[in-house]
């Protein structure tokens, strides 16, 4: 079973960001985690949050064991582009482009490898303590000295 998790709206530009996507495809989650903490492109800290959001996704929404998981399928699509202009010669104008990324990280098990559940441990059953009515006590009243 693959599990996805998408980063929308990444103000880096797609093409930077599919260089370090095209990294980590492929790999071993935990040598993927290593090969984007220690590289010096400025996309590899939102590859890494998806990545690390993918495994949580499969941890804990869908109860899988998450050793030896591979990146299966890594995407980086174009996102929206804002438009600036910048001032040239003769009062013309040049636009600038400040492009976003939509960031897709699929994780699974290698091929021929089933996914393992992680087994959940029973609760104890807790015992329902019986309500002790307690009395109130009377208020104290302040005596004060005169």
């Amino acid at each position: 079973m693959n599990v996805k998790a998408t980063a929308k709206y990444i103000r880096v530009s797609p093409r930077k960001a599919r260089l370090v996507v095209d990294l980590v495809r492929g790999m071993e989650v935990e040598m993927a985690r290593h090969q984007l903490l220690f590289s010096k492109k400025n996309a590899a800290e939102p590859v890494l949050k998806a990545l690390n959001s993918a495994m949580a996704n499969a941890k804990n929404n869908n109860k899988l064991d998450t050793t030896g998981f591979v990146i299966t399928a890594a995407t980086v699509d174009d996102g929206p582009t804002f438009y600036r202009h910048r001032p040239r010669a003769h009062g013309r104008s040049a636009p600038i482009r400040k492009r976003m990324s939509h960031i897709m990280i699929e994780v699974g098990a290698p091929e021929g490898e089933g996914v393992k559940e992680v087994e959940k441990a029973e609760k104890p059953a807790e015992k329902k303590a019986a309500k002790k009515s307690v009395a109130k006590k009377a208020p104290v009243q302040k005596t004060t000295k005169k």
